[in-house]
């Protein structure tokens, strides 16, 4: 069973009833934080208007401060810590379904870009721009709020616009991309696609390309040049976030986590997380506080 943790879960966990295919906060404090950590399986925003906070990302650390901004795609593993108690922060979680019904192209989040190195990306940015961001999600508030025949047309074009005024944002802030008139290939996010779609099914290169009709060799010039990463690399990557979410069910063995990884034995398992995350399971577990 995959551990993500769909929208209504998530708000659900935090006390929060919820049945649409979004959520909006605007005014989210320290006590709203909950510092346990969750894995998603939709699209988030969130940006800090005031205090600071460690969020932690994939089990990467990083300090946010007002005008930080997260924008994050589904498998993507969240936990806050260290929260201020001035902290402001607003948040979108939607998910994708939602976002693309009735668009034509099902890959307009991955053509942005934003995700090119992984499932996430955090920046941080000028007051004015800050306040642009905010302005959207406020004007997102009002007309969600509003029961009119086309709100939820409104609502999705409001969110695709806040999508590609990040994406401009990120792209001004991070470093210039090789060959910047490169498009981003089908074939690559197909790749990423199927591997979200089946990592707990297997995790050999040529399982995918096989998928896709398409040569090994092929499947890994095409992910080489999208991402300047191996289709291997980018398998270990989604299967180590995987580990860590199955590590932190407690009713389940190394062993079993091994199993539904589809590592032949636990210390294949064993040796493949500490080369990944420089420690055992086990020694994960253990300092992490989950006791099975």
């Amino acid at each position: 069973m995959r551990l993500y943790t769909n929208l209504k879960q998530t708000l659900s966990f935090c006390s929060v009833e919820n049945d649409k295919p979004y959520f909006l906060s605007l005014a989210s404090t320290a006590a709203d934080l909950n510092e346990k950590a969750f894995h998603m399986d939709f699209y988030s925003f969130g940006i800090c208007t005031e205090g600071k906070m460690t969020m932690e990302v994939d089990n990467n650390d990083y300090k946010i401060e007002a005008n930080s901004f997260l924008i994050a795609a589904p498998s993507t593993t969240v936990r806050f810590k260290d929260v201020s108690q001035d902290i402001q922060f607003k948040y979108l979680l939607f998910e994708k379904n939602f976002l693309l019904k009735n668009l034509s192209n099902p890959f307009i989040i991955e053509k942005t870009v934003l995700f090119q190195k992984g499932t996430y990306a955090i920046s941080k940015t000028d007051d004015g721009t800050s306040k642009n961001l905010q302005n959207i999600l406020n004007y997102l508030e009002l007309k969600s709020n509003q029961a009119g025949k086309f709100t939820d047309e409104i609502v999705r074009t409001i969110i695709i616009n806040l999508i590609l005024e990040v994406a401009e944002i990120t792209h001004q802030i991070i470093p210039k991309i090789k060959n910047e008139d490169k498009t981003i290939s089908d074939v690559y996010l197909a790749f990423r696609k199927l591997i979200l779609e089946n990592i707990l099914i297997n995790k050999s290169v040529q399982y995918y390309a096989d998928k896709l009709n398409i040569s090994n060799k092929y499947l890994i010039e095409i992910v080489k040049k999208a991402s300047d990463r191996t289709p291997h690399e980018i398998i270990d990557e989604l299967l180590l976030k995987e580990a860590y979410v199955l590590l932190g069910d407690t009713t389940l063995t190394i062993s079993e986590i091994a199993f539904k990884l589809q590592f032949n034995s636990i210390s294949a398992f064993g040796r493949f997380f500490k080369k990944k995350a420089s420690l055992s399971p086990s020694q994960y577990r253990l300092k992490e506080n989950l006791q099975h």
